[in-house]
């Protein structure tokens, strides 16, 4: 069985490591902060993006000043652009009141937009123009808001190929990606995975539903040997789910999940296309469990999981609905 190490840890505002892959990211995130530069944080799913960027808040001149953030995968048309700018009584159905926007909530402070790759193009437009001009018009105003906000983003997707897409704007893309950060994924990131083990497992003890002092090797061996496509935030939610399931003081192979034991996850019945029920293929069975996997990580977020699984919403939308996932 084996027991904590002694492991010199760095904790960077919250971001816990022993890797050198990620000291280096640390220096290269305080020398952004002492400036007011616009930066932009690259990263998959899970590996912590909005850690850096209140980061990059904290130790900036605008430390005092709001911190705002929002996920531009989550809303679209009128709301979006009315979670950014604000808008009048009556600009659209369902504005019943005066409402301001996160940039004028932001002002004199930060404001901070993940998933920047999915902001529609219209919108796009409107926030070059309130970068360029630190102002910009509340829905339904007729008067523009002035603020001094300074912008950080996040994409797990290059932005270069939305460009080449005609998915992003270039001239967009260049106000915002001043300095690009790049954030290593937890695969990659030298002896994390097995001192972020230890470090999740110190955090539920402190529930004293349980108390885990040992881990099986063979335990740590999987969890070693997985790929982790949703980085830091799978590794704890796999750590929460082995620790709330399990019992003793020895985290086992068996209180593991299943896709990190190898096994196939029980056969489920889903609806044929001739509407009639039928047991869902071995294949399909894998398929089914990866889609689980990716909405897991991504917190639900459907545009996030069909990127990750290489796929279109709207595939994935059908193949949720044929798996019986709504």
């Amino acid at each position: 069985m084996l027991e904590p190490p002694e492991l010199e840890t760095t904790e960077f505002h919250n971001m816990v490591t022993v890797a050198p892959e990620m000291h280096a990211f640390f220096e290269r995130v305080e020398k952004a902060a002492r400036d007011d530069t616009r930066v932009l944080v690259r990263g998959e799913t899970g590996t912590g993006k909005e850690l850096v960027a209140r980061a990059l808040h904290r130790m900036s001149d605008r430390s005092k000043g709001p911190f705002r953030t929002l996920n531009c995968a989550t809303l679209t048309g009128d709301m979006l652009a009315s979670e950014l700018f604000g808008h009048q009584e009556g600009a659209f159905t369902g504005a019943i009141d005066d409402r301001k926007g996160l940039f004028e909530q932001a002002d004199r402070g930060t404001l901070f937009l993940d998933e920047i790759a999915e902001l529609p193009l219209n919108l796009q437009a409107r926030l070059l123009r309130a970068l360029e001009q630190q102002q910009f018009v509340p829905l339904g105003a007729q008067h523009p808001v002035s603020v001094d906000v300074r912008l950080l983003a996040a994409t797990h997707r290059s932005l270069r190929l939305a460009v080449d897409a005609d998915e992003f704007r270039q001239d967009l893309m260049y106000r915002i990606r001043v300095v690009p950060l790049f954030l290593p994924r937890l695969e990659t990131r030298t002896g994390d995975i097995e001192a972020l083990t230890w470090h999740f497992i110190g955090v539920f003890n402190t529930r004293k539903h349980r108390t885990v002092e040992i881990i099986d090797p063979k335990a740590m061996a999987l969890l070693q040997d997985h790929h982790w496509p949703g980085n830091v935030r799978e590794l704890e939610n796999v750590l929460e789910y082995a620790y709330v399931l399990g019992e003793g003081d020895a985290l086992t192979p068996d209180e593991l999940t299943p896709e990190l034991r190898g096994e196939p996850p029980p056969q489920q019945r889903t609806r044929r296309g001739d509407g009639q029920e039928g047991d869902i293929t071995e294949r399909g069975a894998s398929e089914r469990q990866r889609i689980v996997e990716a909405l897991e990580a991504t917190d639900g977020h459907r545009t996030e999981a069909a990127e990750q699984l290489d796929m279109s919403r709207t595939t994935l939308w059908r193949k949720m609905k044929e798996y019986d996932l709504d």
